[in-house]
């Protein structure tokens, strides 16, 4: 049998950072332009993410930037890391991509980046990847989510018709994390305060009455409050799996790199439990 060719890493987007924006006191926003974005496009998907390359401390690349190359010729200590980010918006006019980071002063690698970085600055990322829009010919739309889950959440809602029928909620820590989303739908903002993080979505889900007809829902954030609307929507409500979009963006007690690790196999278990209960 003949050997499969080597899989090659796809080129990364190079972009340069054109401005920031301090949303709340938790979000920060980063708009990426430049003359590398000019190849760059997106679909139809309102929950598009890129993966953004942050390269080891002290470490100089070869140029051209070439993450095969660093692959086969640097330790793996010193490969750059990724941090996957939905996008806000992408602007194909003025070549614009828009990311807005939930940061929590120095905790974390992607959130203090955003924080400092500072315009002309040169971002380097991969994607875009992405699978949920709003289903045009569904009764009506569920959206869900805690902070993380804010820029799709927003983004979904502004790419739904005007008198669409919507049940959004959204899970913040307090009144100052609300945005301002150009959409006629109504948000209920739910504040964490010193509850853990989804509790107050999981009491507001359950107590809501479901409008009639075919629901096309989108539930995401972190994965132990996704795993309990997961159950009250695919095994309590039996709603069919395709009309359902629900992932942990993140999960309590893992950095990025430990939760892509095992997340394969969490989802995996929790739609095998789930599944046998149904």
């Amino acid at each position: 049998m003949a050997e499969r060719p080597a899989r090659r890493t796809p080129k990364p987007h190079s972009a340069r950072v054109v401005r920031t924006e301090r949303l709340t006191p938790h979000m920060q926003r980063v708009v990426l332009g430049g003359d590398g974005l000019a190849g760059f496009t997106l679909g139809s998907c309102t929950d598009h993410y890129v993966k953004l390359l942050f390269g080891a401390e002290g470490v100089a690349y070869p140029e051209p930037f070439d993450m095969q190359r660093i692959r086969d010729e640097f330790p793996r200590e010193q490969w750059p890391v990724t941090r996957t980010y939905t996008v806000r918006n992408w602007n194909p006019e003025l070549h614009e991509l828009t990311l807005d980071f939930v940061v929590h002063g120095d905790e974390g690698l992607a959130g203090p980046w955003a924080l400092r970085v500072q315009p002309g600055e040169i971002v380097r990322f991969m994607g875009p990847g992405g699978a949920y829009a709003p289903d045009a010919s569904a009764d009506w739309h569920l959206l869900a989510g805690d902070e993380s889950a804010l820029p799709a959440i927003a983004a979904s809602l502004e790419a739904l018709p005007e008198g669409a029928t919507v049940r959004a909620f959204v899970e913040v820590s307090g009144p100052e994390e609300e945005q301002k989303i150009d959409s006629d739908a109504e948000v209920v903002w739910l504040h964490r305060g010193d509850r853990p993080v989804g509790t107050a979505l999981v009491e507001a889900v359950r107590a809501l009455e479901f409008p009639a007809g075919r629901v096309h829902a989108f539930v995401h954030g972190e994965a132990g409050f996704v795993k309990e609307l997961r159950r009250l929507l695919r095994v309590e409500l039996e709603i069919p799996r395709e009309d359902l979009s629900i992932s942990g963006y993140w999960r309590l007690g893992h950095n990025e790199d430990g939760w892509q690790a095992s997340k394969r196999d969490w989802n995996a278990q929790v739609e095998a439990e789930q599944e046998t209960a149904a």
